[in-house]
C-alpha cells in the first residue's frame, strides 16, 4: 500500500500496464464502441463510451482552466490519467510509486498535491479482454497527509465498489462512499466522472470546507463534446 507519504507497506502482484486504459462503460454493447475510434479525444458521438482519452484531454483542459483562475487550487490539485490511476491501483511496487510521487511531487521533491481525482475503472490487469464496463470517480482529500480520505462518486452505486477500495487503499486513504446523482443510460459514466469532478472543483475553489454531495449534479454530453472539440 502507498502510505500518506509515498510508504509501499505491502507487496502486490506485478502486471504489465496496458497498451491503454479501459473503455469503461456501463453497457457492453452500447453505440459507439469501435476498436477503430479517432483516439486524440477530441470526437465523441452521441451515445459512444467514453474512453481514457476523452477523460484526459477533459481532465487537461479542465487543469488549464483551474490554471488560470485559480493558480494556488491548480498548483495543489492533480486531475490523474486514467492510465496512471490504473498503474497506481494494478502496477508493480517501484511503478506505483514512481508514478505516484511524479503525481505529488514539486520540482524539489515536495509532496504538495492536497486534492487528487482519480477515474476508477473495473478493467481485469490480467485479461486484456476484458477492458472494463464502469467510470466511477474517486476525489482523494490529502490536506492531512497522515490520514487522507477517499471519496467514491459512482452513477451506478456500488458497481465500482471494489476497484474504488483498491485504489483507495494502495494510496493509503480511508474510503467514504459519497452520494451522486445516478444515471439513466448506459453510456454515460464517463460524462459523469468529469462532470463530477468539475463540480467539485468549482465547490473547492470557493471554500474550504466543500459540500461533497452530488445527487444535484447536472451532466452535459453536448458541452463536453463541444469542449473536446474547442
Amino acid at each position: 500500500m502507498l502510505g500518506p507519504r509515498g510508504r509501499l507497506d505491502s507487496q502486490f502482484i506485478h502486471h504489465p500496464r496496458p497498451s491503454s486504459a479501459p473503455d469503461a462503460q456501463i453497457g457492453a454493447l452500447a453505440t459507439g464502441a469501435s476498436s477503430s475510434r479517432d483516439r486524440s479525444g477530441r470526437v465523441l458521438d452521441a451515445e459512444q463510451w467514453l474512453g481514457d482519452e476523452h477523460i484526459q484531454r477533459d481532465y487537461e483542459l479542465l487543469a488549464q482552466e483551474l490554471g488560470r483562475s485559480d493558480p494556488n487550487l491548480a498548483t495543489r490539485t492533480r486531475f490523474v490519467d486514467p492510465l496512471i490511476a490504473f498503474q497506481l491501483s494494478h502496477g508493480a511496487d517501484s511503478d506505483a510509486l514512481r508514478a505516484f510521487h511524479r503525481l505529488v511531487d514539486d520540482r524539489n521533491g515536495n509532496d504538495i498535491a492536497d486534492f487528487l481525482f482519480l477515474p476508477v475503472s473495473d478493467a481485469s490487469p490480467t485479461d486484456r479482454a476484458r477492458r472494463g464496463d464502469h467510470w466511477s470517480l474517486l476525489l482523494i482529500d490529502r490536506r492531512d497527509r497522515e490520514r487522507p480520505v477517499a471519496y467514491h462518486y459512482d452513477s451506478a452505486r456500488g458497481f465500482n465498489d471494489r476497484p474504488a477500495q483498491r485504489l483507495a487503499e494502495r494510496l493509503g486513504a480511508n474510503l467514504h462512499a459519497a452520494s451522486m446523482r445516478q444515471q439513466n443510460n448506459g453510456y454515460d459514466c464517463g460524462v459523469f466522472v468529469v462532470d463530477g469532478t468539475r463540480a467539485l472543483v468549482g465547490r473547492l475553489a470557493v471554500r474550504r470546507q466543500v459540500d461533497l454531495n452530488l445527487d444535484n449534479l447536472v451532466v452535459d454530453r453536448r458541452a463536453l463534446q463541444n469542449r473536446l472539440r474547442g
